[in-house]
């Protein structure tokens, strides 16, 4: 299994919690996404490698970006 760490921005209630974990869950292989608010961490784990540029692009399709 593996597990990734982002840096999510602009994340503000628990909506925007929902709304990123269902966008980053629909990439294939995701296993579980756990997301810390008061952080903006998003931990992914996955039954393959993640590809960063998918795991940005879910993020951004809900509305937010993965922080530098």
């Amino acid at each position: 299994m593996n597990e990734h760490t982002y840096t999510v921005a602009g994340m503000t209630c628990e909506h925007c919690v929902a709304s990123v974990t269902e966008e980053i869950s629909e990439i294939h292989g995701v296993t579980a996404v756990v997301v810390d608010l008061p952080t903006g961490a998003v931990t992914v784990r996955s039954e393959t490698s993640l590809d960063d540029a998918r795991v940005r692009a879910a993020v951004e399709e809900a509305g937010y970006r993965i922080a530098a």
